[in-house]
């Protein structure tokens, strides 16, 4: 359905619903996860090891996938604002086409999510185990290893306390 010969105030609204849930929501949840990406706090947890093994990278690319969501969601709302005001129905079309792609893409990343929502949490648990372990035993006699355990239990300290 073609939005021509629509009273302006029609079309205003059209432009103003597209501003407002993709361009502002998908700017939202790209901040955040440039923000997540790059906090130092974050960083110096996920950056961290100890005797050859590294912090888990699943959450990374959790991020990594919020960050390409929020990027679509902001091209697909230009798409959307620059189809109503030309009144271009190859736009709005397109635009309709992303949106039911964006949409199953979000429910299937959702039940994904609700799927292995424990994985992170375990990883870092079982990560933090290990590290804890090693420095509650007698045999670590190196001064260097002690000494990276016991960063490693100070970062995970701070980083993960209650607030």
């Amino acid at each position: 359905m073609s939005i021509v010969g629509r009273e302006p105030s029609e079309q205003l609204f059209l432009y103003h619903f597209n501003f407002l849930q993709k361009k502002l929501a998908g700017g939202v949840i790209l901040g955040v996860a440039l923000w997540l990406r790059h906090d130092q706090t974050i960083s110096n947890l996920m950056s961290l090891e100890v005797d050859g093994a590294h912090a888990p990278t699943s959450f990374y690319t959790c991020v990594h996938i919020l960050i390409a969501v929020g990027t679509v969601m902001m091209v697909v709302g230009f798409l959307g604002c620059y189809g109503a005001i030309q009144e271009s129905q190859c736009l709005l079309g397109t635009f309709f086409v992303c949106l039911v792609i964006l949409f199953a893409c979000e429910v299937a990343a959702g039940i994904w999510g609700y799927m292995n929502k424990d994985t992170v949490s375990e990883e870092m648990k079982n990560f933090y185990d290990s590290v804890y372990d090693m420095a509650m035993s007698d045999t670590l006699t190196d001064p260097n290893k002690k000494s990276a355990v016991g960063q490693v239990l100070k970062v995970f300290h701070e980083t993960v306390r209650p607030f």
